[in-house]
C-alpha cells in the first residue's frame, strides 16, 4: 500500500500586490515531482486569500520538497507571478503532521509573502508509537498485584479483630411451656363414632 502525503493550501498572508487598481485575484500552484496541482481562483482576494482545498499525493522517498508558485490570475493579460517557495518535508515524514506557514519569494528575491499549509502522512515512522526505554512498565489494570514482604495484613497471630475466648450462654429464645400431667391427654376425649347421627335418629323418631 503507497503513503499518501495529503497538502492542505488553508491560504495566503500578506502577498505582494500586484495590482495598482483593483484587488488581485490569487491562486496556488503545488508541484511534487511531476504532479502539478493548482487551487482556484480566489477573486478579489488581494493580500490574504483564502483556499482550503486538498491535494493528495503519493510519497517518493527520495523526494523530500514541495514547490508551491502563487500567481495573480488576469482576463486579459498574462497571470501575474506573486512569489515562490519551497516546503520542507521532514517534519511531517517523522511526525505524521504540519501545521506551518511557509516563505515566499519575489523574483528579485524580496519577501512575498507567505503560504499556510496542512500536511498529512499515513506512512509516519512507526518507531514513534513505541514506548521509549526510560518509559515505564505498563501494569495491566487486571494483572495481580505483586508481592510484598511487607503485607498490609496483620500475620494471623495476631488479627486484627481477636474474638473472645469465652462466650456467655445464649438465653432461651422462648419460655418454657408447662405441658399437662402424663395420664391427662392434651386433646379433648372424642366421643365414640356416629354417636351423632343415633342422636339425630332418636330426635326423628
Amino acid at each position: 500500500m503507497a503513503n499518501l502525503l495529503e497538502v492542505t493550501v488553508v491560504g495566503c498572508h500578506k502577498l505582494k500586490d500586484t495590482e495598482w487598481i483593483a484587488r488581485q485575484d490569487p491562486y496556488v500552484c503545488v508541484e511534487y515531482g511531476h504532479t502539478r496541482n493548482r487551487t482556484r481562483v480566489c477573486t478579489d482576494g488581494g493580500k490574504n486569500p483564502t483556499f482550503q482545498e486538498k491535494f493528495v499525493y503519493t510519497m517518493i522517498q527520495v523526494l523530500k520538497e514541495l514547490n508551491i508558485i502563487v500567481w495573480n490570475s488576469n482576463t486579459i493579460s498574462r497571470d501575474d507571478f506573486i512569489g515562490s517557495g519551497k516546503v520542507h518535508l521532514a517534519k511531517v515524514i517523522s511526525e505524521g503532521y504540519d501545521d506551518s506557514s511557509w516563505p515566499l519569494q519575489t523574483k528579485n528575491g524580496r519577501h512575498g509573502g507567505e503560504v499556510r499549509l496542512i500536511m498529512h502522512y499515513s506512512g509516519a515512522n512507526a518507531n514513534n508509537y513505541l514506548p521509549s526505554p526510560s518509559a515505564p512498565p505498563h501494569v495491566s489494570m487486571y494483572s495481580a498485584p505483586p508481592q510484598s514482604s511487607s503485607m498490609i495484613y496483620p500475620p494471623s497471630s495476631t488479627a486484627a479483630y481477636p474474638m473472645p475466648l469465652v462466650y456467655p450462654p445464649l438465653a432461651a429464645p422462648y419460655p418454657p411451656q408447662p405441658y399437662p400431667p402424663a395420664d391427662q391427654s392434651v386433646y379433648p376425649p372424642q366421643q365414640p363414632y356416629g354417636s351423632h347421627y343415633s342422636h339425630g335418629n332418636s330426635h326423628l323418631n
